[in-house]
């Protein structure tokens, strides 16, 4: 569904990617690993469309979107989670929900059964500001926002970020309920090992702006991978 062919990406004079091929496929999550400062949170940026690349092409659903803004991908069905969640936090939980309205249709303007399904506590504090959420509880909500404009990739920054092991656990549910279902693709950035590697169909380590590895996730060799994400 999602091919980055060749990507390389400059703050300034300063290169954060070079050459970066990946792909991310329908029914599958594909998790890119990393220590801090190798570019993963770049790649996004460049697949979501908040920053130009300088070379290389994005493809999506084989349509070439390298050189569309933000809003016309999010309404080709790409859907973001930032890291540091960025929810609204003097609005309430229902209305970061439906700042997700914007994307879609306006027959799709509503927030399904199914987000409250799997995040059962944005029920309960529907009416709570989101900045009295707890971080874990915040980064359900952000990534309920993203479900709400029905992507057809879900691309996530580092979710397990600052987040209480249980709340983890859900999150990663869900992620494998969403893969399941078979009709969206899942790019997922992380630093954790095994939080990849239980969830991983395909992985990519980048280093230095390079992808140094890549293949299935249940081919990954830890000792290989951790190399790569150690100081």
């Amino acid at each position: 569904m999602l091919t980055v062919e060749g990507i390389d990406l400059y703050y300034g004079a300063s290169q954060a990617l070079r050459r970066v091929n990946l792909t991310a496929k329908d029914n599958a999550i594909t998790c890119v690993l990393g220590r801090n400062g190798v570019g993963k949170t770049s790649l996004l940026r460049a697949i979501v469309g908040q920053h130009p690349v300088r070379n290389g092409h994005i493809r999506w659903e084989n349509e070439d979107i390298t050189g569309l803004p933000p809003y016309k991908r999010a309404m080709r069905g790409i859907a973001y989670v930032p890291q540091g969640r960025e929810i609204f936090p003097l609005l309430t939980v229902e209305e970061n929900l439906q700042t997700g309205f914007a994307a879609v249709a306006r027959s799709l303007r509503h927030v399904p059964d199914e987000i409250f399904e799997m995040f059962p506590v944005l029920r309960d504090m529907l009416y709570r500001r989101g900045g009295d959420l707890s971080g874990g509880q915040q980064q359900q909500l952000a990534i309920a926002r993203a479900l709400v404009t029905r992507p057809r990739l879900l691309v996530l920054d580092e979710p397990t970020e600052g987040i209480q092991p249980s709340i983890i656990k859900d999150i990663e549910r869900v992620i494998r309920q969403l893969a399941q279902r078979g009709s969206m693709a899942i790019l997922l950035v992380e630093q954790y090992f095994e939080f990849a590697r239980d969830l991983a169909d395909e992985y990519v380590v980048l280093d230095r702006g390079e992808v140094v590895a890549s293949g299935r996730g249940d081919e990954m060799v830890e000792t290989e991978v951790r190399r790569h994400l150690t100081v």
